[in-house]
């Protein structure tokens, strides 16, 4: 009785949507809708452009937004731990307390950007242009690496990545 009660469990635990991704909801915003609180797990949003596209509490985790323009998106409170940013644009962008953990933002815009609380533990922001960002701290980024191209506000500094 045992061995079926813990079969069942792990069948139901295998066969739970709480962590595949939804296509629906990532159709829509590849069409430059919002969809905030969506679940966008690996969502492929390369190369698009997406102003203004509201995607807090959203599920970004494993994305990849490499090369994408994303001018005034929110982000906030959005996991996008492990994401790829390579390259893309965010300027504007509010990603006040997302989880941006693990995130390869080689290259990417962060031009008047809003990092207020942001998790960046992990994060690799080599050549990442973050002058103008706002709410961004030493703390944040003593949790992550760059390299000498990583532009910061004035008196921040970042550790090169290993």
């Amino acid at each position: 009785m045992k061995q079926i009660s813990v079969l069942l469990g792990l069948a139901l635990s295998v066969a739970s949507p709480a962590f595949a991704q939804n296509a629906s909801e990532i159709a829509r915003v590849q069409a430059g809708q919002s969809c905030p609180g969506c679940n966008l797990f690996q969502a492929d949003l390369s190369y698009l452009d997406l102003p203004d596209v509201d995607v807090s509490g959203a599920r970004l985790r494993q994305a990849d937004l490499s090369l994408a323009t994303m001018n005034r998106a929110n982000f906030t409170r959005t996991n996008l731990s492990i994401a790829n940013l390579f390259g893309a644009r965010f300027t504007a962008a509010s990603f006040a307390y997302a989880d941006m953990s693990r995130v390869t933002a080689v290259g990417a815009y962060f031009g008047g950007a809003d990092l207020t609380g942001a998790r960046l533990d992990g994060a690799n922001l080599s050549g990442a242009e973050m002058a103008a960002t706002r709410g961004l701290t030493q703390s944040q980024l003593d949790r992550a690496c760059g390299d000498e191209s990583t532009q910061l506000p004035a008196g921040l500094s970042i550790s090169p990545c290993r």
